[in-house]
């Protein structure tokens, strides 16, 4: 497969229109760089979809096995293999072998998403939520860098940082929405520290201790940002941008829901465009 193909139209029309953050970012990259970071964020989608769909528990186990033989084929290196067959894992192959781009970090995202397909996460331990957040959001970040060009211990630290911090931030977002689908991400040592005994997601979030608790579990969103600077400040400053500027989105998304009082109820936290406008053109440009 060429690396320079045009990506299915599927893959980049669905990153358009999910209106992610994440696309911003991904427009600063260089065209061969961006598709590969088009396939990268699809890949993360379609399981996730698999993750978050209404199908039974076991028929996603199935369907997140399959694509663990999907990764299998990708690193086969077996020419007499027919090699992956869904389109977006074929659109994988080629940035795998341009950037290095390591087997175990596409299976950590499956084995994160799995995590919610089999309902782990309602007031996981502070242990698990470590785990799920480097497996959903970490392991992206290491698969990111790479082809962001940089592949140092640092960028690696510095995706596994970034990674908590936004997925911290999206779980504070999120509360509301992931309490429909029975889940809640707060740990659970978090929640007993402010008095919050009963795990039930709809009964955590009219609890009176509840903004007490989303305020630390910020302050420990915030640490993981400063976390992510300090490694990335040791990496080169060009190919680290997409993630300074994810960095910026994500910390002016914390600082809003933080002035906004923690209250799911309301309306769903954005950043405006001029704002997102005016973040791009910071850290894209200088």
């Amino acid at each position: 497969m060429s690396l320079t193909a045009n990506p299915h139209p599927s893959i980049a029309d669905r990153v358009r229109r999910s209106g992610s953050s994440f696309y911003g970012a991904m427009r600063l990259l260089p065209r061969e760089r961006r598709q590969a970071m088009f396939a990268i964020y699809a890949f993360c989608r379609e399981v996730d979809d698999i993750a978050d769909g209404t199908l039974p528990a076991v028929q996603k186990r199935a369907q997140l096995g399959a694509w663990r033989d999907e990764i299998a084929a990708i690193f086969s290196g077996d020419r007499s293999s027919s090699g992956p067959r869904h389109v977006i894992a074929r659109s994988l192959v080629g940035p795998v072998g341009a950037y290095g781009l390591r087997r175990e970090d596409f299976l950590a995202v499956i084995d994160g998403v799995a995590m919610d397909a089999d309902d782990l996460m309602r007031a996981p331990s502070a242990a698990d939520l470590d785990l799920y957040a480097d497996r959903v959001a970490g392991a992206v970040g290491r698969l990111s860098v790479r082809v962001f060009g940089c592949s140092t211990a640092h960028a690696d630290q510095g995706a596994a940082a970034l990674g908590r911090a936004l997925q911290f931030t999206n779980i504070l977002r999120d509360l509301a929405e992931d309490a429909e689908r029975g889940r809640l991400y707060l740990p659970r040592e978090l929640l007993l520290r402010h008095g919050i005994a009963n795990h039930d997601p709809a009964a955590v979030l009219v609890h009176p201790n509840f903004p007490d608790a989303c305020a630390e579990f910020a302050r420990s969103a915030r640490q993981a940002f400063a976390d992510a600077r300090a490694a990335m400040a040791r990496c080169p400053r060009r190919p680290m941008r997409p993630a300074a500027l994810m960095a910026a989105v994500y910390g002016t998304l914390l600082d809003r829901l933080e002035a906004a009082g923690w209250r799911p109820a309301g309306p769903r936290v954005r950043i405006p465009m001029p704002v997102k406008l005016w973040l791009v053109l910071r850290w894209g440009l200088f």
